[in-house]
């Protein structure tokens, strides 16, 4: 994962009122509690984020409203200097050019039986439930209906509907098009 993909799931958590800390961030991205530390002040200095730290919950909060200002995509994400040049490059442009808020992933909670399914899947997830479910969250709607397809294990999508409903939809497709192929090597 990126240097924007930490710091995008950094300023959710934080949006949601979870009160991420380094620590969190290190465990969720496996990298070193420094990095992690590093990524915060990124997005307190560079950003311009306005963190403030509770000591009591042990994480950060925003002191006002805070919106990502941009997506920024370069060759080397971990290259803050290039994500700084590109901050710097936008903000010199007109201000007639709307702002861009970065994409934050999308989440789903699924229910998986299969101990080596999870680990798998292990990248996405990003909390466990009672009852064999799995909070997950992933950047790519089609890239993540791949993996559950490919799993081939039992999962059940609980929430959101949406992408349930459009799991089904691609399987009844998938099939009405084999089924119609099918007909077609018969003949």
């Amino acid at each position: 994962m990126s240097a924007n993909d930490r710091i995008q799931w950094f300023h959710k958590k934080i949006s949601a009122n979870c009160y991420p800390n380094a620590s969190h961030l290190s465990e969720r991205f496996e990298i070193s509690h420094r990095q992690a530390q590093r990524d915060v002040e990124f997005l307190k200095k560079e950003l311009g984020a306005p963190l403030g730290y509770c000591s009591t919950r042990k994480g950060y909060y925003y002191t006002e409203n805070f919106v990502l200002p941009l997506v920024v995509e370069t060759e080397n994400d971990a290259d803050y200097q290039a994500v700084v040049s590109g901050l710097r490059a936008f903000s010199d442009q007109t201000a007639a050019r709307s702002v861009v808020q970065m994409q934050l992933p999308y989440t789903a909670t699924l229910e998986i039986t299969d101990r080596m399914t999870v680990m798998n899947l292990r990248a996405f997830i990003v909390a466990e439930e009672p009852h064999h479910r799995y909070r997950c969250e992933f950047p790519s709607v089609e890239l993540f209906l791949g993996i559950i397809v490919s799993a081939d294990a039992d999962i059940r999508i609980i929430s959101p509907d949406w992408l349930r409903d459009k799991l089904i939809g691609f399987a009844r497709r998938l099939i009405e098009r084999n089924d119609f192929a099918k007909g077609d090597d018969e003949e």
